[in-house]
């Protein structure tokens, strides 16, 4: 069982150009991440997703959302969660 957590941080408004505005994914990256099994790929997909949030700017309130996510779950946070935070 795959143990890193989707970067959703539920909120789930697709306001950015089809990106949504709590964690950057478009709906298709949602629903790929659904599909991702293995946990090597997950955080690799949580990674691109944290490139993708600087890329867009706004989203420095994820980083906090998804440490306390990944301590509810207790999951260890990627490398690149760690640094933004």
């Amino acid at each position: 069982m795959a143990n890193t957590p989707s970067p959703c941080i539920d909120v789930c408004k697709f306001k950015r150009e089809g990106h949504c505005i709590g964690c950057s994914m478009t709906k298709t990256q949602k629903s790929m991440f659904k599909q991702l099994k293995k946990d090597k790929h997950r955080a690799a997909f949580v990674e691109m997703v944290v490139t993708q949030q600087k890329m867009l700017g706004q989203y420095k309130h994820w980083v906090p959302q998804y440490l306390r996510k990944c301590l509810k779950k207790k999951a260890k946070p990627v490398q690149a969660v760690r640094d933004a935070a």
